[in-house]
């Protein structure tokens, strides 16, 4: 399935996407095909975004991003799956990441 589907799945079609794009990564991985893997990854955190409750994501607060320790990112406002805003340390450059990548401050101390 692509990503424009993914709206329309219930949770546990989800679920069984993301397993199963995380299955062809890590076939794409052991493979050695790095683009392949890194498309199949990306599949699976877009899919894994429509498992975000959107009411947790709030603009002007700042979130740890998943896989990129010491890296915090401050939401400006939330367009579809994306968040919008900067990397903290950055010039305001603006940017968007699914927001299956955000953590809240106080997790993972």
């Amino acid at each position: 399935m692509n990503e424009f589907t993914y709206s329309a799945m219930s949770e546990q079609e989800l679920r069984q996407e993301i397993a199963n794009l995380r299955e062809r990564a890590r076939k794409a991985e052991q493979l050695g095909i790095v683009n392949e893997y890194a498309v199949f990854e990306r599949k699976a955190l877009m899919a894994e975004a429509y498992l975000v409750d959107l009411s947790t994501i709030n603009p002007g607060e700042m979130y740890r991003i998943n896989g990129s320790p010491g890296e915090f990112f401050q939401v400006d406002y939330l367009k579809g799956r994306f968040a919008w805003g900067h990397r903290l340390g950055s010039d305001r450059f603006e940017e968007a990441l699914p927001v299956s990548i955000l953590r809240p401050m106080k997790e993972g101390k």
